[in-house]
């Protein structure tokens, strides 16, 4: 497909290239990314503060959904292996993580860069507000996904102080963080180019 053709992210722009290879580079960059950033962790309860949804938020927003949602599957092909050092310290190994409480958040981290790369391909990306939304809804993504499957492991009733409550203010920070980087490199990136 022609660049001209299909609606481009930052890394396009930034960087542009085009082909195979290059795609394939991004997603296992953006994997990997994701894998580092899920080494900056805490928990509480079942579920894990990580680092890991700024990563996939990020992926969303600079590769867009096809290559961001495919990204996030490598990251969840790559960790089923039982890689160690790749899913959130402090978990089972291996596909025991992808079938465990965090599972369901795990496998929503596919959905949710698709979802942030769909709007940032779109441009909203582009300015804090609307940038801001796209995190949000990336992020409101892995919670459709996390909760429900969370369930299956707390006492009925528990979910959301077990998986959703905890994190509010990690997750806000994170989304903020993203939301305020993307406009910056947009805005520096016309500025390099005028």
């Amino acid at each position: 497909m022609k660049m001209s053709m299909r609606r481009v992210t930052f890394v396009d722009v930034a960087i542009p290239r085009a082909g195979f290879l290059w795609d394939a580079a991004l997603v296992a960059g953006f994997a990997c990314l994701t894998a580092v950033c899920a080494q900056i962790s805490f928990w509480i309860g079942m579920v894990p503060v990580t680092g890991q949804t700024f990563g996939v938020l990020l992926a969303g927003a600079l590769l867009g959904s096809r290559r961001a949602a495919l990204s996030q599957l490598s990251y969840l092909a790559i960790g089923a292996t039982g890689i160690p050092y790749w899913f959130a310290v402090g978990g089972p190994p291996g596909i025991a993580r992808l079938i465990g409480p965090t599972g369901g958040y795990l496998i929503g981290f596919v959905a949710a860069a698709f979802v942030v790369g769909w709007l940032a391909e779109r441009g909203w990306d582009r300015r804090v507000g609307t940038a801001s939304l796209a995190m949000l809804a990336g992020n409101m993504v892995v919670y459709l996904f996390g909760l429900p499957w969370l369930a299956r492991f707390v006492p009925e009733g528990t979910v959301l102080q077990a998986g959703l409550y905890p994190f509010v203010v990690g997750d806000l920070i994170k989304i903020a963080a993203a939301a305020l980087a993307l406009p910056s490199g947009w805005l520096l990136l016309r500025r390099l180019r005028a």
